[in-house]
This record gives C-alpha cells, structure tokens and sequence, in this order.
C-alpha cells in the first residue's frame, strides 16, 4: 500500500460517523438497557397484573363507544378496568395460561408456514434460486437485482440476511466496485424493505394474527386475513426496489469512493457464493418451476370455478373464504412442493428421511422465538381480560376526537412512532405485539380498519430495520463487513444505510398516503379502508 493512502481510506468515513452516529449511538446505548425481549414480554405481563389491581381498585371506567346492546358491550354502557390480583383474577390466570400460550394465533401458523420453508431452504433450492437471480442480471442492473432479489428473499427473510447480503459484496467486489456498497443494496431490500414482496411470506400471517387478537379488543367477531395487505405490499416492492437501487448508486456508492482492494480478506471469494450455478443445479430449478406451475394450477382449481372447493360455500364469494382463511396451508405447500422437487432432481432430498430433517431443522431454529411468544401470549391475553388495552383505545381515541387528529393525516405520525419505537425493539412481531392492543383499537375507534392500520405500522417497522443495532441480524452484517474493511465499526454501518431509511420513510409514506386515501385502492384483497363501530 503507497504511503498516505491507507490513512486517506481509513479516516474518509469519519466524516459520516460524526455526522449521523450520535443520535443513533445514544439510541443504541438506550436499546441495550432493555432486558432480553422474553424477559420484557414477562415483566410487561407482571406490570399488566399489577396495573389492573390498582386501576381495580380506584375503579377506572370510561364509556364504551359502542351502542347499549351490541356484543360485548356493559348493561351500564361502561368499560371497567378488572383486576387479575383478586382471587378470581389469579385463577383466570392460572387456568387460562396454556390456553394463553396455545391459542396465540401467530404460534400455529409460524409453525406450520416454517415447515414448508425448512424443506425449500434445506434442499438448497432458495440458495440456488437467490444467486441465478442475481448473478444473471446485466451488469448494469446488477444493483437493482440485488435490492430486488432482496426484497423478494423476505418470504424467508433468513436466505435474504444469511445469503443475499455477503453475496450482495462478493459480487460489488468481483465486479470492481465497492463490496460494501453491494451489502448496502443487499440489506437494503432484505431488510428495509422487509413488509414489501410480490409473494405472501411467513411475516403476513404472523402480523395479521397479531392485528386480529388486537382488533377483537373492540369487534370480537373481527377477522384479519394473512393476505390483509398484499395489494399494497405488492406494489410496494417496486417502489422499494426503485428507491432502494437509486440510492444505491446516486448516494451510498458514490460516498463509499474506490475500494482499495488490499483491504479484503485474501479467501472472501473462496466460499462458493459467486460459483455459477451448475447444470444440477439448473435441472433442480426447472423441476421446482413445474412444481410450481403445479401447486398455482392447484390453487386456481380449488377458487376460481363455481365449483371450486375453498370457495365460500354459503354466498360463493372468493375473498372471504377458506382458501385466504386456510392461506398458510398454501405457503406450506408451496414450500414443500418446489422445495422437494429440487431436492429430487439434485440429489439433496432423496428419501422422506430428509424431508423430516428439513422439516425439524426448520423448527429447531425457532427455539427462542417459542419461548418469546409463551410470554407475549400473555401479555395479549393479560392485557384483553383486564380491558386496560381497551380503556386506552377509547382514552386515546377521545383526545384525537377531541383534538380534531383524526383524519388520514394522522397515519403520518402514526408511521413515523412505529419507526422510532423499532429502533429499540427491533423484532416485528415483538414491536406489534406490544403496540397492536393500542394502537389498533384506538385507531379503530376513529374509523379505520385494522388492516389499514397494519399496513401504517410495517411501512414504519421496515424503514429503520437497517440502522437499529437492536434487529437479531445486524451484528452477522458487522461481522460480514469487516472482511471487507477490518476497521468498520457500528457507526460507520449505521451512516452507511441511514440514507435508505430517510428515504424509505418519507416516499413510501407518501405512497401510502395516496394509495389509501387519495386513490381509495384498498391494501388486500377484501380488506377495508375504514372502520364502522358495530351497531
């Protein structure tokens, strides 16, 4: 290395470290103060108990907005707060803890959607599917194909973090051009674009089993389907890719400046992940896309005839039917029908034995995500039975009426509380665990449906994903980037994506903003804008 240039390289991202990391270095140092997500889950589930004894004991009560005589609804026309510290409130909880636990609506069809994408991901199939959508775009497309591809990988967001995002630099480097750069594009659309896809992935039915326990506060008959935002999801993921590449090459790249290559690890090439893909491997994906031609035929079957058999056999409608209330049964066939496809013709999967074994992979890998939701499950069901989720629905929603915040413009705020709240609890089925019995209820109260509301809330969880050290992947990237810069720190990561997250925030809130309210194009199939209290 010449004399000077070293120095030069390595002090150049310091502007940008000063510039944007004290901010987030304070937010980070604020997110590690929080306990374990689990541990929070617990303690919030304590303090629910305990708020209910006190908000018991002084009586708290506000009036129900629903009319005398609706479901749910008090003789009296009030919502009480009950306590869980009297003797009635300790044996609810005592046997209503499994049930708790069992019948939280995300656990099951995480469950069973991780299934089918365990035998797709360990016949290598996602691996292989990733790397010829990148490898095989055009030089010049090469960013948008990563930030695409990216997006995409969120159905099973882990191909995306563990294979896209180094592949993303191994590519940027053999190419010539900045490899971190490349991870920026990569994790770019992983990441902050995570709401966004073409396909309904493991995230819609998990967040739409949220949304509904949290709508139940107020209609208990409320259902929110998996696909409750696949409209707007689906178009989305052009906007994302769009803005995702531009900033890409008109920002980030030109910031990052020329890599000096003596900084990479000499075997950071030497792990496969730029391999071509082999004739094997080509077969496997021809036989995955005919099982795939397969699983949709079988779909339009079973929805698109009279006599298809998950159509609403009582007024024969498409939308609200077993085949969208049974969604995750097709994500989980879906999965294991390419999946095994591939595995067949590559020789990865040969016998049921290995179906199995991707199948118990799959949910061996999801060990902590159990335990969390034995506590969150908890805290949902604490937090209903005590009617304080309630009470602060119709608090809040009575100072927004009362304020006169109650018309679209209020989801700009509600994006942008959403975006700041992921920056310390960085999980999204975490964040909207705690904040759906809020939010939702409130929101609901004012006139607009859950699935607006849900759609509000993923735009603000995705956007800050790439800046918050609190998301489970973020160290992995660190680790990953410094093969290609070995003085990399947190800052210097963080100032590197934060121009996605401006942007991302500001466009895609604007586009939902339009989309929504302006345009009056609803977020998903059979899913409302607005919200009428029962009568």
């Amino acid at each position: 290395m010449s004399d000077g240039q070293p120095d030069t390289a390595a002090t150049a991202p310091l502007p940008k470290k000063n510039a944007f990391t004290r901010f987030l270095d304070g937010v980070e140092w604020l997110g590690n103060l929080l306990p374990h997500p689990v541990t929070l889950f617990a303690l919030l589930a304590f303090g629910i108990v305990l708020l209910s004894g006190l908000f018991g004991y002084l009586g708290v009560a506000v009036d129900d907005p629903r009319p005398l005589g609706a479901k749910g609804v008090a003789e009296d026309g009030m919502i009480r707060a009950v306590s869980l510290m009297d003797g009635d409130g300790v044996r609810r909880i005592f046997t209503g803890l499994v049930d708790n636990f069992t019948g939280f609506a995300p656990l099951g069809v995480v469950l069973v959607a991780m299934l089918g994408v365990g035998v797709a991901e360990k016949s290598g199939l996602l691996n292989a599917a990733v790397r010829s959508l990148v490898m095989g775009a055009p030089p010049k497309l090469v960013t948008v194909a990563i930030v695409f591809a990216g997006i995409i990988s969120n159905t099973a967001s882990e191909v995306g973090y563990v294979v896209l995002i180094p592949l993303g630099g191994a590519i940027y480097y053999a190419l010539g051009r900045h490899p971190l750069a490349g991870m920026a594009a990569a994790f770019a659309g992983v990441s902050g674009g995570y709401s966004a896809n073409l396909l309904i992935g493991t995230i819609d039915p998990l967040l739409a089993g949220i949304t509904q326990e949290a709508a139940q506060l107020i209609d208990p008959d409320y259902t929110v389907l998996a696909t409750a935002n696949w409209y707007f999801m689906f178009a989305s993921t052009f906007l994302v890719a769009i803005i995702g590449s531009l900033v890409s090459i008109y920002i980030v790249e030109p910031k990052l400046g020329e890599y000096d290559s003596s900084k990479a690890d000499p075997t950071i090439l030497d792990d496969g992940m730029m391999q071509p893909l082999t004739d094997t491997e080509r077969k496997g994906l021809r036989w995955a896309g005919i099982a795939l031609i397969g699983v949709l035929a079988l779909m339009a079957l079973t929805l698109i005839p009279e006599w298809g058999i998950l159509r609403n056999a009582e007024d024969d409608d498409r939308m609200d039917s077993p085949f969208f209330d049974g969604f995750v049964v097709w994500i989980f066939i879906f999965f294991v029908a390419i999946g095994y496809a591939y595995g067949r013709a590559t020789g990865t999967m040969k016998t049921d034995r290995d179906v199995i074994d991707a199948m118990a992979a799959a949910l061996s890998s999801l060990g902590l995500y159990i335990v969390l939701v034995f506590f969150a499950a908890q805290f949902v069901a604490f937090f209903g039975w005590t009617n304080l989720g309630a009470i602060t629905a119709v608090t809040g929603a009575t100072f927004l009426v009362e304020t006169g915040m109650t018309g679209p413009m209020i989801f700009f705020l509600f994006i942008l509380l959403c975006a700041v709240i992921n920056l310390s609890l960085g999980s999204a089925s975490a964040q909207w665990a705690v904040t759906a019995p809020i939010f939702v209820p409130m929101l609901m109260l004012i006139g607009y449906a859950p699935e607006t509301i849900q759609a509000a809330y993923r735009i603000g969880d995705s956007t800050t994903n790439i800046i918050t050290p609190m998301m489970s992947y973020f160290g992995l990237i660190l680790a990953w980037a410094t093969r290609y810069k070995k003085d990399l720190g947190v800052g210097t990561l963080i100032a590197m994506m934060l121009p996605y997250t401006m942007f991302f925030l500001f466009f895609w809130s604007i586009f939902f903003y339009l989309w929504t309210f302006v345009l009056g194009i609803p977020v998903g199939p059979g899913s409302p804008t607005y919200y009428t209290v029962a009568g």
